[in-house]
């Protein structure tokens, strides 16, 4: 093989999500899309808010093409930078400053370019089980090995004595995705001071930073007035990796910030390293017209009552048909276990009656499936009767 083997790897082999939603797309042209329940991929299905559409348009029909379309500075145009950061100060009271922001290509890009920053080759990152399944390659692309603590049984939320015991001289990043894909739990302020407690223990028994990466795509999809803690209130040594695909329904437009807490103790050379990061990576200049969009429109978020509509229907249906599901405080995913022991079996079962949901052996935790209801209601209540007859397949319903 004349190639780079890891390139290729990857390339040949996409990620389990990628693999069912592309089925799903021959499914759909086979017997029509109406005929799929495709619950794959988080493709939100809720309209941005309608000052997003007006404001892309008055852009592009009265403003220079050379601000839309013309390179940015490295890191981001500095006015929208500047209303990110005020918008940071208002909602969490951190006094962050442009010079802290680092507009990215997504949540990805930001995973990418922090863990690049922050990790030297053979170090260690902290992820939580269950974990998207992406962050093992963004980890081990940075040159990092990944580390998995298991979170409590039911609630998973973190267990504080296992994650303590994951660390040692060799930690040099935790990553906390909440609300988390694929559960949708939110982890409560008493889990993330705990987190955090120990973090700065350990800090100083090494010797060393131990950063706090909060991968937030879902920071505004929660539900019945759920709280999630911005994490750095609680630990000086945080990075926050944020997209607007899920709060504004842009995830094709590729566009997001890194944020630098102002407390870290080396903020000037982690800034530094994200850029450089960014430069090395080739995620510099993220789309300009987008940018500004973002700068217009950083205050907005989408209707997320569509979505525990779609959440209350489906818990609610789903667990009295017999499954036993975790109910989501956010994101929009329904976290299910599997009446097999495998999920995988339990995924063929399902997709005979042309329902797609995700195992979720990839995101570290066997014996679930992840189910995506960015859906529309209409697909959810079309849906049902499959579910059911699923269920009556396993003998959970009569």
């Amino acid at each position: 093989m004349q190639c780079n083997e890891r390139a290729f790897a990857l390339g040949n082999k996409r990620s389990i999500i990628r693999e069912i939603f592309e089925y799903s797309k021959c499914r759909a042209a086979e017997i029509g899309a109406e005929n799929v329940f495709d619950f794959s991929i988080g493709n939100p299905s809720v309209k941005p808010p309608q000052k997003v559409t007006d404001t892309i348009k008055d852009l592009l029909d009265n403003y220079d093409s050379t601000l839309l379309h013309g390179y940015t500075s490295a890191q981001g145009d500095l006015s929208v930078r500047t209303k990110i950061a005020e918008h940071i100060v208002k909602s969490f009271g951190v006094k962050i400053s442009a010079n802290d922001i680092y507009m990215t290509c997504g949540a990805a890009a930001s995973l990418t370019i922090s863990l690049s920053a922050v990790m030297n080759r053979g170090e260690e990152c902290i992820v939580f089980a269950p974990f998207f399944t992406e962050y093992r390659v963004f980890i081990e692309n940075a040159g990092g090995k990944v580390v998995v603590s298991a979170t409590q049984e039911k609630t998973f939320q973190i267990d504080a004595e296992d994650f303590e015991s994951r660390i040692n001289e060799n930690t040099r990043a935790v990553i906390i995705n909440s609300p988390n894909n694929p559960s949708g739990v939110v982890y409560t302020e008493d889990t993330v001071k705990a987190v955090c407690e120990i973090l700065k223990r350990k800090s100083r028994e090494y010797g060393k930073i131990i950063y706090l990466i909060a991968d937030e795509p879902y920071r505004e999809l929660v539900y019945d007035g759920i709280n999630v803690p911005f994490l750095m209130n609680y630990y000086e040594n945080t990075i926050v990796c944020y997209s607007y695909s899920k709060s504004l329904s842009l995830p094709g437009e590729r566009i997001g910030y890194i944020a630098v807490s102002p407390a870290m103790q080396d903020k000037s050379e982690i800034y530094s390293a994200v850029c450089g990061a960014g430069r090395s990576l080739g995620f510099v200049c993220a789309p300009s017209l987008f940018q500004q969009v973002i700068g217009k429109c950083v205050d907005l978020k989408v209707d997320v009552n569509i979505y525990k509509e779609n959440r209350d229907i489906l818990y609610k249906n789903l667990t009295e048909y017999g499954f036993e599901c975790v109910k989501p405080d956010g994101a929009f995913y329904l976290f299910v276990k599997s009446p097999d022991k495998d999920a995988y079996v339990f995924y063929e079962k399902a997709k005979k009656r042309e329902i797609l949901f995700v195992p979720c052996d990839d995101f570290g935790v066997k014996g679930y499936v992840r189910i995506a209801y960015c859906v529309s209601k209409d697909k959810i209540l079309k849906s049902l009767p499959s579910f059911k007859d699923l269920a009556k397949d396993y003998g959970l319903t009569d």
